[in-house]
């Protein structure tokens, strides 16, 4: 059998039902295309769910910030009118952040990209940074202060503090509690000392849902100075080998967008000549770094402690400094897999890296930091101090839940986050807020907590209040706002600020005084000025953060986490895990992201638990039926979805949703997931009981099996050998006529010539280019009944495909939009010529022609084509239309839409360029998938122009046009994907 053939026989599929199927079609909504047989359904209901979307936020939005403000680019000496404008911010997340650059309006935000200067975005942005625009409009966000549910103000707030304060001035604070989330903020920690120093009997407790606290606490473990915190940096750039033991570090770690791209750049192969990088993933869940990987092994989660043991034991073999730990591991079924990949690591030792996942435990951490540093260390693993960033402590929930349910808390303070739906069950923190005689909550919504709360203090957006972060690497950033605040809201430096000082201070004046103490030197005000112009400032460094010590290695190995645990095969393991859309629930009356696909189960709006193929059969279970989910004495009732290659009993639980108060988008959709989460079992546990009780979810919106293409080869993939052997391999997997058309064809040689490359290798299927495109092109929320019938109006999709057996498939994913054909079967179509051909080779649609044939749907073979069987936005106020990108048209019902390839950003570009008196240069024009793309797998340009990144990288022989044996002629191309995998692991 010849290489060319082996490469040929590869069979994808993208469900189970679609591979049951064999080679038939399988569509599961027949009726996407008709209309809506529910005679009830009404206009006025999807324009309830479309609040969001549409971001009424009324006439206030259009407020200017009163406080001066700088540009990213040269400040103009006037605006004008129609010319958008980019402001540098930072979007706090947590005890991270992110660079931003914010595309505003005449005053109103827009559009979010990532800031090209800061070390944590590098220029893109993730999803959930596109989505919280939509966030600032929501119009669930609450519009004032509440005290005991009669609305109030923040002069009333600020008299009854006063009262309180003389109190807890004459005890110290004792009775005086703060319950905060982990932050990044220079200013939160300065004003947070001097809290303690004016209150210092009082209780500061700090909680997250999904952080860092196993990695900070791991690394004491294995440090020479524990008492310090230290955070250890990566260079995935440098890596040549790398192994993620149940590490999501592609979407689901903090620091995602830096890793991916410095994964991607060791993935993009030019020739067959080049190199490239080697990645081992050991997960329980199918993950979207799984995706990638080059190697995957599925175990359950109690195996990944004695794996990580079994590798160190081999690293040692091998050569690696561990100090005395034991010579052998008991690891014997995948031995000889743990062997080879020892090998490689030490063969790329000073190249190699080993990442654990959030949520393992401290103890694997630890070991995971030892290995780095004596393996790989400085430049690609770099240990930082933790400086003035704060980690959730989930040991001291107990103390700080005992001290409120014996009444010693008279006051709580609540800054952001939602304890009441996402802390321990256990803890039942709703029923400690009644102990309390005053508590007080600062967040965007009047959420779960709030509801519980004697005081409700409407939070400030990030886009309109004045902060600071710290990125993980040390710089710091500005986070200045871009709007006034739309509800009088304060932001938590203001409130906290009010505390420790007793004045009414505003953001601005706090955040400068933090800033004036870190640059002393100098001129403050032109340095002040940078600072607001780039959005970051590095500052002297702190000096290396505190070396591990390798002699630990064998007290931590010791830990019962590393030892094999024998289990009955009725017990199933589970893992709690954020969510894609919502992470831990503070996106849930987000609309883009409830309706965004999961990129692994292309499940939208709605949880489910993931089994594996395996445990399906063993429970007698398809997808959609509902379970009963019992864990030490506690039970919630969700359906179950089928995922291939997930480890066998074994049950994913995604955490944020069956919010109850998040808003007209979020509440009650999905399950509540935390309801099973306690103290003792926050990320994994053992015992879990699954009971079928016989009911089932039919109205599930699930988009794997939308837009089907026939059965046509779409993904073309090879290994880095066969693609040595055979580097045209991509190109030569179909087989065709020669292509001759029927009429003759257009001559596109002359002006612009617009075309687009993707690249498979560097895609990871994150889904933030699909959300930066609903950002810039307005399109609408259209809800789960609609999607469910195939009606979603995504202009982009992400198709995800496995590759062999159910039990252990490969994943890949494989951006689809509109191909801009030369030869579009759309336009041959349509009878009032609503879609047609511009000189610079765009398909274009002209939306005040099209009369709703949907002829041109039904003829394009890449399925890509959106049809508006709802008017989302003619009884929406005009005004609030402004919270909307102003360059694109917003349709109507009856119109078809689908992929411009950005034409407005085409269009500004060639009038920017005209107005100066140049000529359009390679990347003036950059659409919005590829400007906020992590990888860089998407570019764009003029294929005319052979110096052109987008020429030279069609130019490449693994490039291919998806469909070209139709002779369709696109002008989008993709570079089939390559895998690496060990020859040693092969031939085995």
């Amino acid at each position: 059998m010849s290489d060319k053939i082996k490469i040929e026989q590869q069979q994808y599929w993208r469900s189970l039902e679609a591979r049951a199927a064999g080679g038939e079609v399988f569509d599961p909504v027949p009726d996407s295309a008709g209309h809506s047989s529910d005679n009830s359904w009404s206009r006025r209901s999807f324009l309830t769910l479309m609040g969001a979307s549409m971001a009424m936020a009324g006439l206030a939005s259009c407020r200017r910030p009163k406080e001066r403000i700088i540009p990213y680019v040269q400040a103009p000496e006037e605006i004008v009118p129609g010319n958008p404008k980019q402001y540098a911010t930072t979007m706090p997340f947590g005890n991270r952040s992110y660079g931003a650059l914010v595309t505003t309006h005449e005053g109103r935000p827009t559009k979010i990209e990532g800031n090209p200067l800061h070390p944590s975005s590098l220029g893109a942005a993730s999803a959930y940074m596109q989505a919280s625009i939509l966030d600032l409009y929501d119009p669930d966000r609450a519009g004032g202060v509440v005290h005991d549910g009669v609305d109030a103000s923040w002069d009333y707030f600020v008299a009854h503090w006063k009262t309180l304060e003389e109190k807890f001035l004459a005890n110290e604070g004792e009775g005086l509690a703060v319950l905060a989330e982990p932050f990044a903020s220079p200013t939160l920690f300065r004003l947070k000392r001097e809290f303690e120093k004016r209150f210092p009997r009082a209780t500061w407790a700090t909680w997250e849902p999904v952080s860092d606290e196993n990695v900070v606490k791991g690394r004491k473990l294995a440090s020479y100075t524990p008492s310090e915190d230290h955070r250890q940096v990566y260079r995935l750039d440098l890596a040549k080998v790398i192994v993620a033991v149940d590490s999501d570090f592609l979407l689901g770690e903090p620091e995602s967008i830096t890793m991916a791209r410095g994964f991607a750049s060791g993935r993009k192969v030019a020739t067959e000549n080049d190199e490239m990088n080697r990645l081992y993933v050991v997960e329980s869940a199918h993950t979207v770094t799984g995706a990638s990987a080059d190697h995957r092994l599925r175990l359950k989660p109690s195996e990944i402690g004695p794996f990580l043991k079994a590798l160190a034991v081999e690293l040692k073999k091998q050569g690696l400094n561990l100090g005395d730990i034991p010579e052998s591991h008991g690891f014997g079924e995948h031995s000889q897999s743990i062997a080879v990949m020892a090998r490689d690591l030490m063969a790329a030792q000073g190249s190699a890296v080993i990442l654990a996942g959030l949520h393992l435990s401290p103890e694997v951490h630890g070991l995971v930091a030892l290995l780095n540093d004596v393996m790989a260390g400085e430049p690609i693993v770099r240990w930082v101090r933790g400086g003035s960033s704060s980690v959730a402590d989930t040991s001291a929930l107990g103390s700080f839940a005992a001290d409120v349910s014996e009444g010693h808390i008279d006051t709580m303070v609540i800054l952001s986050g939602n304890p009441v739906f996402d802390m321990p069950a256990d803890v039942d923190f709703k029923r400690l807020l009644k102990n309390t005689r005053n508590t007080m909550h600062v967040s965007l919504h009047r959420n779960e907590t709030a509801q519980e709360c004697n005081w409700y203090l409407p939070k400030a957006h990030y886009l309109e209040s004045w902060s600071d972060a710290r990125a993980a690497d040390s710089t710091y950033s500005v986070i200045q706002p871009t709007i006034e605040p739309l509800h009088g809201a304060k932001s938590e430096v203001e409130l906290l600020s009010l505390m420790v000082s007793g004045t009414d201070k505003s953001s601005h004046e706090i955040v400068r005084d933090t800033f004036k103490w870190m640059m002393s030197s100098g001129d403050f005000e032109k340095s002040w000025q940078r600072v607001l112009h780039d959005g970051i400032v590095r500052l002297e460094p702190e000096g290396p953060g505190p070396r591990p010590n390798p002699n630990a290695a064998k007290s931590i190995l010791e830990n019962r986490v590393f030892a094999r645990q024998v289990t009955e095969a009725s017990n199933l393991e589970v893992i709690f895990t954020p969510s894609y859309s919502t992470y831990d629930g503070r996106f849930a009356n987000n609309g883009w992201l409830q309706e965004l696909p999961d990129p692994v189960t292309k499940l939208a709006w709605d949880n489910a638990a993931l089994i594996s193929p395996t445990t399906a059969n063993e429970f007698d279970l398809v997808n959609g039926d509902i379970v009963t989910l019992a864990l030490k004495g506690r039970s919630i009732e969700i359906p179950i979805w089928i995922v291939p290659g997930q480890a066998d009993q074994t049950v994913i639980l995604p955490l944020g949703y069956g919010r109850t108060q998040a808003g007209r988008v979020g509440s009650n959709v999905g399950v509540n997931t935390y309801e099973l989460r306690t103290t003792d079992a926050m990320h994994f546990a053992t015992g879990l009981s699954m009971t079928k009780t016989g009911r089932r979810r039919d109205d599930m919106a699930n988009t794997q099996d939308h837009s089907s293409m026939e059965g046509r080869p779409i993904v073309r993939e090879a290994t880095l050998d066969e693609y040595k052997k055979h580097p045209e391999f991509a190109r030569e997997m179909v087989e065709h006529p020669p292509l001759t058309s029927l009429w003759e064809e257009h001559d596109y040689s002359e002006g612009y010539q617009w075309g687009m490359a993707i690249d498979l290798n560097a895609c990871i299927g994150c889904n933030a280019c699909v959300v930066a495109c609903q950002s810039e092109n307005n399109i609408p929320v259209v809800g789960r009944e609609q999607v469910q019938k195939g009606r979603e109006m995504h202009w982009l999709r992400v198709d995800r495909y496995f590759n062999g057996e159910p039990e252990n498939a490969l994943m890949v994913h494989q951006p689809v939009a509109c191909q801009h054909c030369e030869n579009a079967p759309c336009e041959q179509v349509c009878p009032v010529a609503a879609t047609v051909h511009d000189k610079e080779g765009l398909n274009t649609m002209v939306y005040n022609r099209c009369i709703g044939t949907r002829y041109c749907a039904n003829n394009c073979p890449y399925k890509v084509r959106r049809f508006n069987f709802f008017n989302f936005t003619k009884d929406i106020p005009e005004t609030t239309q402004m919270a909307q990108n102003p360059d694109v048209t917003v349709r109507s019902r009856g119109v078809m839409e689908k992929c411009t390839y950005c034409t407005q950003r085409i269009n500004r570009a060639r009038r920017d360029t005209k107005l100066a008196g140049a000529k359009l240069n390679d990347g003036d024009v950059v659409t919005a998938c590829q400007q906020t793309c992590p990888t860089g797998a998407i570019v764009f340009g003029d294929i005319n122009d052979p110096n052109s990144e987008v020429s030279k990288v069609k130019k490449r022989n693994r490039g291919y046009e998806l469909l070209s044996e139709l002779n369709v002629k696109p002008r989008t191309s993709f570079l089939a994907k390559i895998r690496n995998p060990n020859p040693e692991l092969e031939e085995s």
